[in-house]
């Protein structure tokens, strides 16, 4: 049974003669356990597509399934845990009122002390909320998505606030999560969180779907490796050095600041051998990033 299902969802807004289109034909299936990144820009139908499995609104056209259910009923049973970037909490409450207090709603008191431990908040129990750190917050927050035991975590910007040793942790503790049967499905700007953390990528442009698979998959599908290297002169145009370079198959792309050249190019092989060959030196050779191929994408969309 997967996780979620989406099947040629489309949610529009606005007036039926000029709709925008914040989800467009969207067709995508996350099974159990898996660790998912929704990657795009700003206005993508990221946070859309996130609202429509957690229920908060209904597609235009198209199906949307979370555990071969409604997504609403999927929540009502407690199967899945939200942190959302937008919302607060109550600033005059303590850590350990937060969630006794949630808990009580969702009739799940004994789970308060577990939650605290997982989320890493037993020593924070008696702090007001007012006096916790941007970090400290969004830990709260995964403590309450936590309470009900869900199968399928959603964080929107999960880590906003928190500083680079926190951020580890709570993806240490994400992985946990996943090992335990877990499913994870995360909104994220940071590239390289989504690089490092995440197993699967999903790229969302204009509504539409640019990309859906593993992270070193959605990598190559940039255009080619980038190579850097310094020669003993300026390079100008006009260069022999520079028609050299262009000539060769491949090269899709130079850059000259000074006596260093940067090179993109569909093979890095016979433009290395090249460099080296005609005396340049301080080779560096860089593969695809998670961040070069978010730019082509949704560049060329």
């Amino acid at each position: 049974m997967a996780s979620i299902e989406l099947v040629d969802v489309h949610k529009h807004f606005g007036p039926r003669t000029h709709p925008v289109k914040a989800v467009d034909g969207l067709t995508t299936t996350i099974e159990p356990g898996e660790i998912v990144a929704i990657l795009g820009p700003n206005g993508a139908g990221k946070t859309t597509a996130i609202d429509m499995v957690l229920g908060l609104t209904e597609p235009t056209s198209g199906t949307v399934r979370v555990f071969d259910t409604t997504p609403r009923r999927a929540v009502q049973a407690g199967r899945i845990g939200a942190v959302m970037q937008t919302g607060g909490l109550l600033r005059d409450l303590s850590v350990r009122e937060t969630l006794t207090s949630i808990a009580a709603l969702q009739r799940v008191p004994d789970r308060v002390d577990e939650v605290l431990e997982q989320a890493k908040l037993t020593a924070l129990a008696g702090r007001r909320v007012s006096k916790c750190s941007g970090g400290e917050q969004q830990r709260i927050k995964m403590a309450l998505a936590l309470l009900t035991d869900p199968d399928l975590l959603v964080l929107d910007e999960p880590t906003a606030g928190m500083d680079v040793g926190a951020r580890r942790d709570f993806w240490a503790s994400m992985r946990e999560q996943a090992r335990a049967g877990r499913t994870i499905v995360f909104a994220t700007h940071y590239l390289e969180e989504a690089q490092d953390f995440a197993q699967r990528i999903i790229l969302i442009g204009k509504g539409r779907l640019l990309a859906d698979g593993p992270v070193a998959e959605v990598q190559a599908m940039t255009s080619g490796r980038s190579l850097a290297a310094s020669f003993t002169h300026p390079l100008t145009e006009g260069d022999p050095q520079l028609a050299a370079l262009r000539a060769l198959p491949g090269v899709t792309g130079i850059e000259v600041n000074g006596s260093r050249v940067r090179i993109t190019a569909l093979g890095s092989d016979a433009v290395a051998r090249h460099l080296l060959e005609s005396g340049a030196h301080d080779l560096v050779i860089e593969a695809p990033t998670l961040e070069s191929a978010f730019l082509a994408l949704t560049q060329e969309k």
